[in-house]
């Protein structure tokens, strides 16, 4: 009984923290701007099993791919263990879905074994990340606690192993000493059982019971810390895909203010008609995060800082400023900036600071060639290009900044009818000197 209190307890507050964090988010979210509708769920539904649970743009790169890929599928299946416990902690029961027969044992089973597995893929990671000097690990927006944060999470996700080992291990031992039965498979702790074939049947109730706790605990304390985490994917990535712009990726968003004046240009009676709602002055592209849309914060969100966006980047290969990773982890970075006053003051609330100079600078969304090959590469669908171009929809838009390049082509646009600076009466002069051939 007391177990259960103190379990009740321990999830209460762990629920507790968890909806405050999901509610300052979804303030957050509320700053932002619409994106686009949610239609078309079966093709959504097939996306999200091929790109997030097939993990097959993960595996472009195959060994560290499959590395990737076999963690995530064993969080998947150590995740129905994680349910288990919490009705067995609440309830006071041990082992409640055994219910469900030779299922349960293939699910027991392949826990056990993924747990092996995970915990040497993650300390592979850790020393990959320690010594390896991976090139797309570095970076200007790396700072010293994007490298920190990932080594506490892998950390955490190793002694998480650990513990469900060790806790597999004390309950097999423990049961066998007790000659009762052991409810599901667990190869992996029959193979450990030589390493406590020693202890007395209280000490591996022991081991059990401490192995329980530590690990249930880890999970509670884990699922706080993602939401303030680059390992916040592990909740967002799948949803992420799921959202998925479905269009083309080269296809740019209209900007529906701007269609709203061509529509009434090419149809003046629309014009004097009634309007249902008064006009609101919107601010054309992104200037700060409140201009975003909802997506492009799920985006930030959900970016794991994989590195494999700027590491196909022909700009940034080229030596230019541009990493369309810091782009989106700039607009994260600034939403924790400015979000909790304009939440608290008002959208309004102005701190003389923007996401655009203050955190992209201008050379970066002027380098990017639109080529989309971040989006392309991004192992969850991210879409870095749709708010690098609504930046440059500001500049050019709002304040007419733009490279003096661009400026030239908009002039002679404006002039010409065309981005040529030769006139539209000059622009067949190139045949005068042609000899034509005559057909046969």
């Amino acid at each position: 009984m007391i177990k259960q209190i103190i379990f009740a307890l321990s999830l209460a507050v762990t629920l507790g923290v968890f909806a405050y964090t999901v509610n300052r988010l979804i303030g957050f979210f509320r700053l932002t701007k619409p994106a686009y509708p949610i239609k078309d769920f079966w093709k959504r539904f097939l996306l999200t099993v091929e790109v997030a649970f097939g993990q097959t743009k993960i595996f472009r790169k195959p060994v560290i791919g499959l590395a990737h890929a076999l963690v995530f599928w064993g969080f998947c299946v150590i995740l129905i263990g994680s349910v288990e416990m919490v009705i067995d902690g609440l309830f006071g029961v041990e082992k409640s879905l055994k219910v469900f027969g030779s299922v349960y044992d293939f699910i027991m089973a392949s826990g056990d074994i993924f747990a092996l597995i995970i915990a040497v893929l993650i300390i592979v990671f850790l020393v990959r990340r320690l010594f390896g000097r991976i090139k797309r690990f570095e970076g200007a927006e790396m700072k010293a606690w994007s490298h920190t944060d990932a080594n506490i999470s892998l950390s955490m996700i190793l002694l998480l192993m650990l513990s469900l080992m060790a806790m597999n291990a004390g309950y097999v031992a423990y049961s066998v000493a007790e000659g009762a039965e052991v409810e599901g498979k667990y190869p992996v702790a029959n193979l450990l059982l030589p390493l406590v074939g020693g202890m007395n049947a209280h000490a591996l109730w022991i081991m059990h019971e401490t192995a329980w706790w530590i690990h249930i605990l880890l999970i509670f304390f884990f699922a706080n810390y993602l939401p303030y985490s680059k390992h916040f994917h592990v909740f967002l990535s799948v949803p992420n895909v799921f959202l998925t712009r479905l269009e083309p990726l080269g296809k740019l968003p209209n900007m529906d203010n701007v269609t709203r004046e061509v529509k009434l240009m090419m149809n003046p009676e629309t014009a004097f008609l009634p309007s249902p709602e008064p006009a609101v002055i919107e601010r054309f592209g992104v200037k700060d995060v409140e201009d975003s849309t909802w997506k492009n914060y799920f985006d930030s969100l959900s970016c794991t800082q994989c590195g494999r966006c700027t590491a196909v980047c022909p700009a940034n290969i080229t030596g230019k400023r541009l990493s369309p990773r810091k782009v989106i982890m700039d607009l994260r970075a600034r939403m924790e900036e400015k979000g909790p006053n304009m939440v608290k003051h008002g959208k309004d609330f102005n701190d003389n600071r923007s996401l655009l100079r203050d955190f992209i600078a201008e050379e970066e969304i002027w380098a990017c060639t639109t080529c989309n090959a971040c989006a392309n590469e991004c192992p969850i669908n991210i879409n870095h290009p749709v708010l690098i171009v609504d930046m440059r929809r500001y500049l050019v838009m709002e304040e007419a900044s733009a490279p003096g390049e661009l400026k030239a082509v908009f002039n002679n646009i404006e002039n010409n009818g065309a981005p040529w600076q030769y006139p539209a009466d000059d622009r067949l002069n190139w045949t005068k000197d042609v000899e034509w051939i005559q057909p046969v």
